[in-house]
């Protein structure tokens, strides 16, 4: 027992600083192995928020694609289909070919000032023809494009907030099927509402741009393009501002509550038309079906031209080249393989604008 005391006499402030550092040393050992699974914890879960993150943009790129097809092999062919009747309907320019080839045949139906006031009609009208079906051909493809990438955006949002993302899952409520068709069925608005306007309109800058020029008036190739790119020029700037986008989508929505999903999604479509980066993509799709249409041309007219009255049939008749089936339509895959309309709806589908701001990349 004496021999004890005497040991831990001897030895008891060893033993306390031994006991000390073990007791230390098994505290940091728990501290850093907590630490040591939080952090492998948090790893864990950055890891999956990766894999979520990256499983919604893969399936975000596929979507993207699927939309696209959509947009090619079911909307714009009936929008196309649609147009192309009711231009036919508006703008049908028999009557007036029948008259004066009953009047070359009959010379006496027809005084000479009739022969002239059919032919001037003529003349007006297959321009106005040619020029609306390409402007209509280039928005509405446009337009259905802008259409099908807001609305899949959405959808696909509602979507991926199951698998738990993040910064894109920003939507609230989902997007029922009414207000779906309802929007996606604004597409027909141009050809059932605004078409007869729009081809008034056409024709006002058509008579202006025609001005002075006779049958007998030699039409180059170049003078073609000039005068499609004037009667553009002055049907785009009439009125104020993008009133144009008034031929393509409603004014305002008729019926639902001011923050239905339906309003909302035909705010962000105006948006989007009037945003300046569409401003740029319209100009260049117009140009770019302007040359392709040149290009047609130019096989028919020889570099030394040839009489207006000559040029008239061949003219009347572009605008059903021009309102081809999609999947026959050189002018619709031109517009769609331009690289601004390809990167624009690209950076569209991918940063939706809101309601409150404008488009802008």
């Amino acid at each position: 027992m004496l021999s004890l005391r005497d040991f831990w006499r001897r030895h008891k402030r060893k033993i306390f600083v031994t006991a000390g550092v073990l007791g230390s040393g098994y505290l940091l050992y728990k501290v850093y192995n907590a630490h040591k699974i939080r952090v492998s914890n948090l790893e864990k879960e950055f890891e999956g928020e990766l894999q979520t993150e990256e499983l919604i943009k893969a399936q975000m790129q596929a979507h993207f694609e699927n939309i696209q097809r959509i947009a090619n092999t079911a909307t714009l062919p009936h929008a196309i289909h649609y147009l192309s009747n009711r231009i036919e309907e508006e703008l049908d320019l028999l009557h007036l070919t029948e008259r004066l080839m009953k009047g070359k045949g009959q010379p006496n139906t027809l005084t000479l000032l009739e022969k002239l006031e059919l032919w001037d009609r003529l003349k007006i009208l297959s321009f106005t023809k040619m020029v609306a079906s390409l402007w209509v051909t280039t928005m509405i493809s446009l337009y259905i494009r802008v259409q099908v990438n807001i609305l899949g955006r959405h959808l696909y949002i509602d979507t991926a907030r199951d698998l738990g993302g993040s910064h894109l899952l920003e939507e609230a409520d989902p997007i029922d099927s009414d207000d779906q068709q309802k929007f996606l069925a604004t597409a027909d608005f141009l050809s059932t509402n605004a078409l007869p306007i729009l081809i008034s309109n056409m024709q006002v800058a058509v008579t202006e741009a025609l001005k002075g020029k006779q049958l007998r008036d030699t039409y180059t190739t170049p003078l073609l393009r000039e005068t499609i790119v004037q009667v553009l020029d002055m049907f785009m700037s009439n009125g104020s501002p993008h009133q144009w986008i008034d031929y393509l989508m409603p004014s305002s929505s008729n019926g639902g509550s001011p923050d239905s999903k339906f309003d909302q999604l035909m705010v962000e479509t105006r948006l989007v038309l009037s945003s300046s980066e569409f401003d740029n993509v319209v100009e260049i799709s117009l140009k770019t079906v302007v040359e392709a249409l040149m290009e047609e041309t130019e096989i028919q007219i020889q570099s030394s031209g040839i009489p207006l009255a000559k040029l008239l049939p061949r003219v009347a008749q572009m605008g059903p080249l021009l309102l081809e089936e999609p999947d026959k339509n050189r002018f619709i895959r031109i517009i769609r393989n331009i690289p601004e309309v390809e990167l624009f709806f690209t950076l569209l589908y991918a940063d939706m604008p809101s309601s409150t701001q404008i488009f802008s990349f």
